[in-house]
């Protein structure tokens, strides 16, 4: 590991970031605002959703805002430049193991997914007053950065796995069914009525962010227990990293 080496990529990244600030700032508040003004606000303020769905329904954005974030803050970098700039041959000069550029990229795709997630309190707060929350700041730190890291990690394996005439495949049939199934608009315990479905969503990874969020933020609706969101976050992260760096190391060396 050469850490002077990794800081300067990652401080080629910030700089790139600042150049795009205005796009980053879109990609990263537009689509939180979206689901908090038309789902919590909207749908509340009409009379079609209850007052205290406001508050079910905010952990459920928080973790779609971080997992969209991080797969893309990851995934169409990686993409991109494996297949159209062909950028990553200069990056594979730097002198340091090839694993550790996609560390790297982990690394950054993790602080947008944070940045993201933790944007959509105080915007819950300015758009829904009044929102009733009973923060675990343990548990909610050790929650999110699973959720970031979870997050990161996808994107690295999915930018690996995806070829760029499939991108938006994976947009499709990946992420949307994730999100539908992920238990972010209502809780796991919803599905009660439907025993089969109710169990098999639980190989979605978004299941356990969403309702990880709940327990740590909202701790009076149902939500699963903590020991088991964290056991389960923490599978996914070391699989999905595990896959993503076997991946990017098979992509740079071919």
């Amino acid at each position: 590991m050469n850490w002077k080496t990794f800081g300067a990529l990652l401080a080629r990244d910030a700089h790139v970031a600042r150049r795009n600030a205005m796009q980053l700032l879109l990609q990263t508040f537009l689509q939180p605002l979206m689901f908090v003004f038309i789902f919590g606000r909207v749908m509340v303020q009409s009379g079609y959703m209850p007052q205290q769905y406001k508050s079910l329904l905010l952990p459920g954005i928080m973790a779609i805002s971080m997992v969209f974030t991080g797969v893309w803050a990851v995934a169409m970098p990686v993409i991109a430049e494996f297949q159209f700039t062909r950028e990553i041959e200069d990056r594979l000069l730097a002198p340091i193991e090839n694993y550790w550029l996609a560390v790297e990229k982990v690394f950054a795709g993790m602080v947008q997914a944070l940045i993201a997630g933790l944007v959509v309190i105080p915007l819950a707060w300015l758009l829904l007053r009044p929102v009733e929350l009973n923060i675990d700041p343990l548990g909610f730190a050790v929650i999110t950065l699973l959720v970031a890291l979870f997050s990161a990690s996808g994107g690295l394996a999915l930018g690996c796995s995806v070829n760029q005439q499939h991108i938006g495949l994976m947009f499709s049939m990946v992420l949307t069914p994730m999100i539908f199934f992920g238990c972010t608009y209502y809780p796991w315990s919803a599905l009660n009525s439907f025993p089969i479905l109710q169990k098999i969503v639980l190989i979605n990874p978004l299941v356990y962010a969403s309702e990880g969020l709940r327990g740590v933020l909202v701790p009076r609706f149902p939500h699963l227990a903590s020991t088991v969101v964290i056991t389960a976050l923490a599978f996914f992260d070391l699989l999905l990293l595990f896959i993503g760096l076997r991946r990017f190391e098979s992509k740079s060396v071919s």
